[in-house]
């Protein structure tokens, strides 16, 4: 069954995406995420014959019930939501309407998930199966695994990291993040042990007199390898280490890097920086991961604690029994 083709985008959805790229510095990824939500959006507002710039709130409202409707989550309905709303405030500020609906509409309610985290001892494990593959895919997911659990790299940092950002040896890596900017990220012992064992073998995944500027090179179309493929491999490992593979993923030892350094004594500020976050309160969320595990120690260690857990109650012998 041929999928139905995907509506025109509109003037005005063009010069807001057109606007995201060359004001703000959007990122690719950031690029498609803004265009699939408005283009969900326009699909469903041309069964009510009406186009983006025109919709009014009752149209807007309407589409984000339907989202609820057929079970998409709170979170990404508020993230369709902020693209909608971002959308409506450019067009207002270019005078494309006199107007804003998006205004009044209400933002779902979200809950305040902590960050899936894996154990120091997990990711050393999740290490040892990568390098026990052996051979240059070994090598190669060993490598990406030391650097993403030693710097914290968003994954679309870490497979498109230039070459000659490794070169001499470097302590740290400078990485281009989210608005084009640099950000410095010191470099572990494991990490640039592992990356100078992977240049020795690193051509095995170029074709002959092939070169490439990536780290990771690949033959397919993006030429390096790509953050399905990563994904891909980790669960593989995931499966060698003993770990259930629903628990790993690249942002998974991004949120792990991050919670072992509080861990360990890392100031709040040092930890964003390496992260990249532009605003403090997004690094925050670690420390409630630190505040669940000392209380879970509390609950489970303490001798207090132990002595006020009510005893279970003996239901062996009856009440008539002596």
């Amino acid at each position: 069954m041929k999928k139905k083709p995907k509506p025109e985008r509109t003037r005005e959805v063009e010069a807001f995406l057109e606007m995201l790229q060359a004001e703000r510095g959007a990122s690719r990824n950031t690029l498609a995420a803004y265009a699939a939500d408005l283009d969900d959006l326009q699909k469903f507002l041309a069964r009510r014959r009406q186009k983006p710039a025109a919709a009014d709130t009752e149209a807007l409202r309407a589409y984000l019930k339907s989202l609820s409707y057929v079970g998409m989550t709170p979170r990404t309905v508020a993230r369709k939501l902020s693209a909608i709303r971002q959308f409506f405030r450019f067009l207002l500020a270019e005078r494309m309407r006199e107007d804003d609906p998006a205004s009044t509409l209400d933002a779902p309610r979200l809950g305040r998930p902590l960050p899936k985290v894996l154990a120091r001892a997990e990711v050393d494990r999740l290490i040892e199966a990568a390098q026990a593959t052996g051979g240059a895919d070994g090598g190669r997911l060993a490598t990406l695994l030391e650097i993403l659990y030693g710097t914290g790299l968003r994954v679309s940092e870490l497979v498109t990291l230039p070459l000659a950002a490794v070169e001499r040896d470097p302590t740290v890596l400078v990485v281009r993040g989210k608005g084009e900017k640099d950000r410095m990220v010191p470099l572990s012992d494991p990490a640039r042990a592992a990356i100078a064992s992977w240049l020795h073998v690193r051509s095995i995944m170029l074709s002959e007199n092939e070169t490439s500027r990536y780290l990771f090179p690949s033959r397919g179309r993006t030429g390096h390898l790509t953050r399905q493929r990563f994904a891909q491999l980790l669960k593989e490992a995931a499966l060698a280490a003993g770990i259930d593979p629903a628990r790993v993923s690249p942002h998974v030892l991004r949120h792990a890097f991050a919670s072992h350094l509080l861990e360990g004594g890392a100031d709040l500020r040092s930890v964003q920086l390496m992260l990249g976050h532009a605003d403090i309160a997004t690094t925050q969320i670690y420390t409630h991961v630190l505040d669940e595990k000392l209380r879970a120690l509390v609950q489970d260690k303490h001798p207090l604690a132990r002595r006020r857990r009510p005893r279970p109650v003996d239901r062996s012998r009856e009440p008539g029994d002596t």
